[in-house]
Formats: C-alpha cells, sequence, structure tokens
C-alpha cells in the first residue's frame, strides 16, 4: 500500500468527465489498498477524487493552506486534513506524505504542482514515481514543448524519462505499482 498524491483542478466550472475521471482514480486507488493524498478541497475535480476513494472504503489525506479553509472549501470528510500556512508548505508536505503522484488534467496550479515534485526529483530530493495521466492527450502541447526544451538542451533528457505516462486510470496506478515495486 502506497500514498499516493493526486494533482488535480479544483475548478467548479469543468464538464463531467473530468470529474468522473477524478472519481475514477480516487475509487481505483481505493481499491487497491492506497491511500489518497489530495489538496484538501472538496470542489471540482479536488473533491471528485476523494469521494471517489471514500466511496471504495479507502483513506484519504487532505492538505490544505490555510487561505483555503478561509473560503470553505475543505474536504472535511477526509480521514485526516492537515492545514499549512500557505501554498508552498502545502506542496512541501505533499511531497513528504506521498511515496507516489499522479497528475490529471488541470490548471495552473496542477502544473505547480507536476513542476515542483518533478523539479525536486531531478534535483534528487526523491525518488518517487510520477505519472501523467494523459487521456486524450489533453497534454500533448505541453509535452511537445518539453520535447523542445530537451533539443534545446534547457532540459535533461533524463528529466523526461522521469515522468511516466497513462492514458487510462488503470494504467496509471499499474505504473506507480510497478515503479514503487522495482
Amino acid at each position: 500500500m502506497a500514498s499516493v498524491c493526486v494533482f488535480c483542478a479544483s475548478s467548479t466550472t469543468l464538464e463531467q468527465r473530468w470529474l468522473d475521471l477524478a472519481e475514477e482514480t480516487g475509487r481505483v486507488l481505493a481499491e487497491r489498498g492506497h491511500v489518497l493524498v489530495s489538496g484538501g478541497g472538496c470542489v471540482g475535480m479536488m473533491g471528485a477524487v476523494g469521494d471517489g476513494a471514500r466511496s471504495a472504503g479507502g483513506r484519504t489525506l487532505g492538505i490544505i493552506p490555510q487561505c483555503l479553509m478561509d473560503l470553505e472549501v475543505a474536504d472535511l470528510g477526509s480521514d485526516e486534513l492537515v492545514v499549512t500556512d500557505d501554498m508552498s508548505s502545502r506542496k512541501n508536505l505533499m511531497i513528504e506524505r506521498s511515496d507516489a503522484f499522479i497528475t490529471l488534467p488541470g490548471g495552473l496550479g496542477t502544473l505547480d504542482e507536476l513542476f515542483e515534485v518533478w523539479t525536486t526529483a531531478t534535483l534528487g530530493v526523491h525518488r518517487k514515481p510520477m505519472v501523467l495521466l494523459d487521456p486524450d492527450g489533453f497534454y500533448d502541447g505541453l509535452l511537445t514543448w518539453l520535447n523542445r526544451l530537451v533539443d534545446d538542451k534547457f532540459v535533461r533528457p533524463g528529466a523526461m524519462e522521469m515522468i511516466l505516462m497513462a492514458r487510462t486510470v488503470p494504467e496509471a496506478v499499474d505504473l506507480i505499482e510497478g515503479a514503487s515495486a522495482a
């Protein structure tokens, strides 16, 4: 059993398919015995991933900054809800408390979390598996740009190899489990 952090959007204006993807991610993690670590919100995909995990009997850990607690968007259904002073402390604690990471489609906050965990991995701060769940080619444009950074020598090729790619939730969890076992 691993603690798997899921990065995803908290927007309340998303299409249902993104909420369904998040719910499935939480549910599959729980069904396979993993603990869900999330950003501690109850809205958008973040809320759906927590609900999905709990619907399958899974344990959830939410990590949320005080400023979002003040906005009353906290996932009070979390088995454990940790409140941090700020967003940076939140990310650091998410990295510390997680054994692996899955990034779902999302916006600026999701990308910030992905790049934080990825950058710290390239610096050797951790060696935790990172999966980019890319249904329907959501991240194709970003990956094209990142590969150009490699071609232009701004990013080492080994950095790109650290990110595992999946198109489906079961494939993403299989990659986490395989990398964790290695």
